[in-house]
């Protein structure tokens, strides 16, 4: 029989009773081979500290947010022996569980996970740090770490919407910085940057087309707008179309890319919705393969996965 452990952080999204759940599919871990232990994450960090020290496990399955999901891969990249990961997304946007084809239902997605496949996907780091989803800097970034979590359980999406609202209104500070990539050295001033490895970002599905999680690429986007005019012109046809064919944005594909800045970082960048407590002067993004992911046979059949 193997052996699975589930990693929940009460704090996410709705804060469900998944302890409740889980004992009511005790059934399906069986059905597929595993018995299972549960978790519950008592503070930030504690995901990424239980995976490193454990033993004899064969899959662990995340259930939170997108930083709860960073943690546990963290402690994962610790580890000299990998264990094989899952995640099912409980936060607030919940972006990446359209990436992983899970849905709404927790049960559901637990069945979809344990009959899934094994599979590596791309792993960005940031100067050694690794994210999953998206990584940033800039106009809007700080909201998934500024949002409270009491908003967040409250009022949900509405919350970064509230929040999103008040930064619009602020005026643009603009980075100075000069970055190579794909053999392409550059320098502007910019009011954002995303680097991302997801095709739904803030809760906008379709952000990038034909994304995958194991091509050894990640999509990079360089915004350059400071007006709030323009801003809003950009917003609005970003609802419509795709990013391709927004206005004032550069975007590349690629896997290694240098960022260095000029002046002094006004927020911290974000990863995977946290704070990146860093705030460096020079920043390296590559991508990782050592790590295996339980991925629903929906997201293969999807195309998410080659």
């Amino acid at each position: 029989m193997k052996r699975a452990l589930v990693i929940h952080n009460p704090n996410s999204g709705k804060r469900r009773n998944v302890y409740d759940i889980l004992k009511k599919s005790k059934d399906l871990f069986l059905k597929y081979g595993f018995e299972y232990n549960y978790v519950a994450t008592k503070y930030k960090g504690h995901a990424k500290k239980i995976v490193e020290e454990l033993e004899n496990i064969d899959l662990v399955i995340s259930v939170g947010g997108d930083g709860t999901f960073n943690e546990i891969v963290s402690g994962n990249m610790l580890r000299d022996k990998k264990i094989v990961l899952s995640h099912i997304p409980v936060g607030t946007t919940n972006d990446l569980r359209s990436l992983f084809g899970l849905g709404k239902d927790i049960s559901k997605n637990i069945e979809m996970i344990l009959s899934g496949s094994d599979k590596q996907i791309d792993i960005c780091m940031l100067n050694n740090n690794p994210f999953v989803y998206v990584s940033g800097f800039g106009k809007f970034i700080n909201l998934s770490y500024e949002t409270s979590s009491k908003s967040k359980a409250k009022y949900g999406y509405l919350a970064y919407l509230v929040s999103g609202v008040k930064d619009f209104f602020k005026e643009s500070y603009m980075y100075d910085i000069e970055y190579t990539v794909n053999g392409i050295t550059k320098r502007g001033k910019y009011s954002l940057g995303i680097i991302s490895n997801a095709n739904r970002i803030a809760g906008i599905n379709n952000f990038y087309k034909d994304v995958k999680l194991d091509d050894n690429v990640f999509e990079v986007l360089f915004c350059s707008i400071k007006k709030r005019s323009a801003l809003l012109r950009s917003l609005f046809r970003l609802g419509i179309t795709d990013i391709t064919k927004v206005n004032g944005v550069e975007l590349y594909r690629t896997n290694k890319i240098k960022i260095k800045f000029f002046n002094k970082l006004k927020k911290s960048w974000t990863i995977d919705g946290e704070k990146y407590q860093n705030k460096d002067t020079c920043y390296e993004i590559t991508v990782n393969k050592d790590i295996k992911f339980r991925i629903s046979n929906t997201a293969i059949k999807d195309n998410c996965i080659k």
